[in-house]
């Protein structure tokens, strides 16, 4: 699930365009449509000629109201740039695009609109010209181009093929197992209670999932989840999100809070990044200034450190510390935006290098300075984390080699993400980054553990009569090497979410700890007809296929697997209690006088040559008997 964002100057069509794609105006407030001017974040969504269903976030364009836009644009995979034609790049096109660039949006297109208004084909070509001037020297640089006029749909194919072949090139959300959905809109469904809606990110949300509100520290259960209005039961990274929460009250809720799993994030009041300043602000950036801080879509002031140097000219880049005012919720690598507070203005941005620094560093302390360029460059413990996501499953000393980190930091880094559970380890034995043991990052162990328990669930559905899935069977359907499958299921066992049962020396089951076989009143019916026929002549009781014709494959199979029924070949069954009577006193006979012969075991059960030579050569198989020319002796030990 990808999601798209509107930017650019007021009253440039961006609202607009948006409906003209998708057939719903995002403007949903009374005064935005009196005032035909997005005051709020509008949201809609549409599907790509490829079948793709995207969301989206049409920001407002008004110097007023752009705050409002910095709560909705941190989350989307794609902008789209809009420039009307009639007027060209504006006051807000500069801001905007300065702010896209700070965020280092993934992707983005430039859609000139309005073309109906344009004076001429080259008035065009010199608007597009003064576009690619702005955007020179930013992420936008070398984004297309695209002409559109929205009153008279010319260009919207064009728009949504481009649109379609960007994000087509770039990578989905990774799923991190954290899930985490900044809230952009609090509001009360009827019936249903609170609701909060935004873009989830890093992990997955689910129905009944416990959640957490931070950074107040509020706890509920989700009780319904919407993606474009559509009831889902499951929500993936990077899709819009609405959220109904039970046991939360909507006055207690306000954006800028995030919605995570309990005990994942931890807010904070202190963060350290690396930042830029916009060239093109009006003064340099001193110590000690106040500053509006915006992560996700968190709005918050802060008391601005610079550390190094005493103030910041315009486009330089630096380390700050912030001193926030309100907890925050956000992770390394997150990125921000700085304005200053009066007079209104966008600062610049960067990306968080430390979420939860330990106290209040000294400013001049190049210890401190050195140690914030190495954390840019990547931890050990992330850059360790980082190999173990791209090997998947791997070794120890795989994953080490692939982190070229020094041995002791390798091993300080491989302890803490075992210890925080990021990294998982499949098999026992000793610590160490030469060690051959198998394992995987957390989000890969979360994949497959749910795909393995999945495939049980559905094997149960299917074959509600069976006591669990074959383990090869399950081996073959998640397509895993050998090593890789066992070690996966040994500790997916380990931790109860499975179980296994042997079957016999050669086949094992798996099976969901709480599933039994039960049958239905017909079921047990038919099963306790066909007992009383074994009841009724133990030793010589229906074949297999009488049986299989009695009550059929499955039950046959249900009532061989809970033990009822022995199956000696492929043709001679015996109930249970019968079949142990028999091998009882086939062994008396033979401790008794030696050996014993075909004809005796005929005799002794006053039963057929089939049934006596099925349960013979039944014994071979299994260990206890051994053939001596026409007779069968006890098999030493």
């Amino acid at each position: 699930m990808r999601v798209i964002g509107t930017a650019g100057h007021v009253d440039h069509g961006k609202s607009t365009l948006i409906a003209a794609l998708t057939g719903t105006h995002p403007d949903r407030l009374k005064e935005e449509q009196a005032r035909e001017m997005t005051i709020e974040l509008g949201f809609g969504w549409m599907a790509l000629p490829s079948g793709e269903e995207i969301g989206i976030v049409d920001v407002p364009g008004h110097r007023d109201f752009i705050e409002n836009m910095l709560a909705g644009i941190g989350g989307i995979d794609a902008a789209l740039l809009v420039i009307a034609a009639d007027e060209g790049v504006m006051p807000q096109t500069r801001e905007h695009v300065a702010i896209l660039d700070l965020l280092q949006i993934p992707a983005g297109l430039i859609v000139l609109t309005k073309i109906d208004l344009a004076p001429d084909p080259d008035w065009l070509n010199l608007i597009e010209a003064d576009v690619r001037t702005a955007v020179a020297d930013t992420i936008l640089r070398d984004a297309p181009i695209v002409r559109v006029s929205a009153r008279n749909k010319i260009g919207l194919d064009i728009l949504l093929q481009s649109l379609t072949q960007l994000l087509e090139t770039k990578p989905v959300r990774p799923d991190l197992g954290r899930p985490r959905l900044p809230i952009d809109r609090v509001f009360t469904m009827s019936g249903f209670g609170t609701v909060v809606t935004g873009t989830l990110s890093d992990g997955t949300l689910s129905i009944g999932d416990e959640v957490q509100i931070l950074p107040s520290g509020l706890t509920g259960r989700v009780r319904g989840l919407q993606t474009h209005k559509k009831k889902e039961d499951r929500a993936a990274p990077g899709s819009r999100t609405a959220v109904n929460i039970s046991g939360v009250n909507t006055e207690d809720v306000r954006r800028g809070e995030v919605v995570v799993h309990p005990n994942q994030y931890q807010a904070t009041r202190r963060i350290d990044a690396r930042f830029r300043l916009l060239k093109d602000v009006s003064s340099t950036l001193k110590h000690g200034s106040e500053v509006k801080v915006f992560v996700g879509a968190s709005e918050t002031v802060a008391m601005l450190r610079l550390l190094g140097v005493e103030e910041l000219e315009p486009g330089q880049e630096g380390w700050i510390q912030l001193e926030l005012r309100d907890p925050v919720v956000a992770v390394r690598g997150d990125r921000y935006i700085l304005r200053r507070p009066s007079p209104s203005e966008t600062l610049g941005g960067g990306v968080i290098m430390d979420n939860q620094p330990k106290g209040r560093h000294k400013r001049m302390d190049e210890a401190v300075l050195k140690s914030l360029e190495s954390l840019a460059q990547g931890s050990p413990t992330d850059v360790l984390f980082e190999a173990a996501l791209a090997l998947q499953v791997a070794s120890l000393k795989e994953m080490v080699t692939r982190s070229r980190l020094e041995s002791a930091l390798a091993m300080e880094a491989l302890t803490e993400l075992l210890e925080n559970g990021k990294l998982i380890l499949l098999e026992d034995g000793a610590l160490s980054i030469a060690s051959d043991l198998l394992a995987l990052a957390l989000p890969h162990w979360n994949s497959l553990r749910e795909k393995t328990l999945q495939l049980v669930v559905d094997y149960h559905r299917s074959y509600p009569l069976r006591r669990g899935v074959p383990r090869e069977e399950l081996k073959s359907k998640l397509k895993l090497q050998p090593r890789v499958f066992n070690a996966l299921l040994t500790q997916i066992v380990s931790r109860g979410l499975l179980v296994e049962h042997r079957k016999s020396k050669t086949e094992i089951v798996v099976s969901l700890p709480a599933h039994e076989v039960r049958f239905d009143d017909d079921q047990q019916a038919k099963v306790k007809a066909l007992l009383s026929k074994f009841a009724a002549n133990p030793y010589t009781p229906p074949s297999i296929k009488d049986c299989q014709i009695e009550v059929g494959d499955e039950l046959l199979n249900a009532l061989i697997d809970s033990g009822q029924l022995m199956s000696v070949s492929q043709e001679v069954i015996f109930h249970k209690e019968d079949y142990d009577a028999m091998v009882t006193k086939v062994k008396m006979a033979l401790t008794q006088n030696g050996q014993i012969s075909l004809a005796e075991v005929r005799d002794l059960f006053n039963t057929s040559r089939k049934y006596a030579q099925a349960l013979l050569e039944h014994l071979d198989t299994i260990g206890m008997t051994m053939r001596d020319g026409d007779f069968r002796k006890l098999r030493k030990g």
